[in-house]
């Protein structure tokens, strides 16, 4: 084989390490651009935050205008490129007073301050915003047993059983299955290995009753049926129709799962008006006793973007609060000299050169966001003024198309971002959705279509609910085609069970 040299001339694209930073930027969420922020800020001394009365030579404030019908507006004072951070951390004495806690030296805003939280307000925490361990169902029982005149020996089953509660509150093992870990637990503490027979199955059963009195009550049951039945024991015995109730638990849940009204009034012989009441008492118990008792804290979102009515227009504004804020440290950026090759010198035009590009990457991401929220928010002009009814087809195609970039471009800056509307929080991507063709040539989008298929099924009479079929026919007849089983899984979807689930006397 024959070796040589040859020249091409060809095309490639490069990432270099500023559209790698700028890319990876633009997909973050808020809490994760705080971090980054953060982090930048901590490893960067070129780096600094400006505060909210501060002004840098890089503020500029992002405005664009459109049509006297919609505009786009930064706020007066917002930068795309720059961070928001806590008013200056309170100065700590020398020396505390030794008969002081530390809640009397510092108050709870420059605690906040100090660990570096830019969401803190300047008058002082937000407590329903800081994130903290909430009892759980499992706590709440263990407390009432503790509570509870119970042997060590009935402990030790009581605490294998609220093991096994779920969330909802139901026991989701077998009384077998408690016997054989009780048993372990009693041969682990006592180190004896004929256990087996002492524990009988009565001794647990008693030890459950006994649970299902704690509250909520109901809790601990093992079907749904054991868990309304607790509920109805715990009712006053005077209490209008609750032998029927009973009766309708514990012999004719099937039916009533089925709604077949007709059947039950002729096995219990009662009639329509009778039955319903019977009902409503049923329904007044809680199917679900453990969601009475908080688990998981809530998660607050911080929207990106907000969307208000001003004169008759929809104005998109970057949250101040939620964009960054970031300037160049003018004191040290002085300190860098041209001609110097010295280590240091080399090392602060380094971060200098790279607390510019990181102040740009800021930019161009909240640039971008701005744009394409204000594309959105133009195309769903109808969906601010009359519901998810007014939802036009939208999909990322158009919108890269209107403010020309990629479409990959598109997903990254929509994905875990929030716009704030008079309706309602939305992540951006909610704004998409697929289309339906109308008999009039148009497209109707699937938010539409859902929201009409609620608005009809709140409006259907209970005890001749719309099927499929018919919801179908109904939106055919308003010009947009659906087939019955689109209708299914739109109605799906949303959480609506089938006509036959949704009849009801009442």
């Amino acid at each position: 084989m024959k070796q040589s040299m040859q020249l091409r001339m060809g095309q490639s694209l490069t990432m270099t390490p500023q559209l790698q930073q700028a890319i990876r930027m633009l997909q973050l969420s808020t809490v994760d651009l705080q971090a980054e922020v953060q982090q930048a800020l901590d490893s960067n001394p070129m780096l600094e935050a400006e505060d909210d009365s501060g002004s840098g030579d890089n503020q500029a404030a992002v405005t664009s205008t459109a049509n006297d019908e919609f505009s786009v507006a930064g706020e007066p004072e917002a930068v795309a490129e720059q961070v928001t951070v806590d008013s200056p951390v309170s100065e700590i004495p020398d020396e505390l007073p030794v008969d002081n806690n530390w809640e009397d030296s510092f108050d709870s805003h420059s605690m906040a301050s100090t660990s570096g939280n830019s969401s803190a307000s300047g008058d002082g925490s937000n407590y329903e915003n800081q994130s903290g361990e909430s009892e759980t169902l499992q706590d709440h029982l263990i407390w009432q047993m503790r509570l509870t005149q119970f042997t060590e020996r009935d402990i030790l089953i009581a605490e294998v059983l609220i093991d096994s509660i779920d969330e909802q509150g139901y026991l989701r093992a077998t009384l077998e299955d408690i016997r054989d870990a009780v048993i372990s637990e009693m041969e682990v503490e006592s180190d004896a290995g004929d256990s087996e027979d002492v524990l009988e199955l009565d001794e647990i059963e008693a030890v459950l009753h006994r649970i299902h009195t704690f509250d909520p009550i109901g809790v601990g049951a093992r079907d749904l049926r054991e868990c309304l039945l607790v509920q109805l024991s715990h009712l006053d015995e005077d209490t209008p129709w609750l032998a029927q109730a009973r009766e309708l638990i514990g012999e004719h849940m099937s039916l009533l799962g089925s709604r077949d009204f007709n059947q039950l009034m002729r096995r219990m012989k009662l009639s329509e008006e009778e039955l319903c009441d019977v009902v409503l008492l049923v329904q007044s118990l809680n199917p679900r006793p453990g969601s009475q008792v908080a688990g998981d804290t809530a998660e607050y979102i911080v929207p990106d973007v907000v969307v208000r009515k001003f004169n008759g227009a929809w104005r998109v504004e970057l949250n101040a609060e939620a964009m960054p804020r970031l300037r160049v440290n003018a004191g040290y950026a002085g300190l860098v000299k041209r001609a110097d090759n010295s280590s240091d010198n080399t090392y602060m035009r380094n971060q200098l050169q790279e607390a510019r590009w990181f102040i740009k990457s800021l930019q161009s991401r909240n640039e971008t966001l701005l744009k394409v929220a204000t594309c959105i928010v133009e195309r769903q002009r109808d969906f601010l003024d009359q519901g998810d009814e007014g939802m036009k087809a939208l999909v990322l195609h158009d919108v890269a198309e209107t403010i020309d970039m990629h479409e990959s471009t598109i997903s990254r800056v929509t994905t875990q971002k929030y716009m704030h509307t008079p309706r309602g929080v939305y992540e951006l991507k909610y704004f998409f959705s697929s289309h339906v063709a109308t008999s009039s040539g148009g497209e109707c989008s699937a938010t539409a279509i859902r929201a009409l298929i609620k608005k009809l099924v709140s409006d259907e009479e209970p005890r001749k609910p719309l099927s499929d079929s018919k919801l179908a026919k109904i939106l055919g007849e308003q010009g947009i085609e659906v087939a019955r089983r689109t209708i299914a899984k739109y109605r799906e979807s949303i959480g609506i069970p089938s006509s036959s689930e949704r009849k009801r006397l009442v």
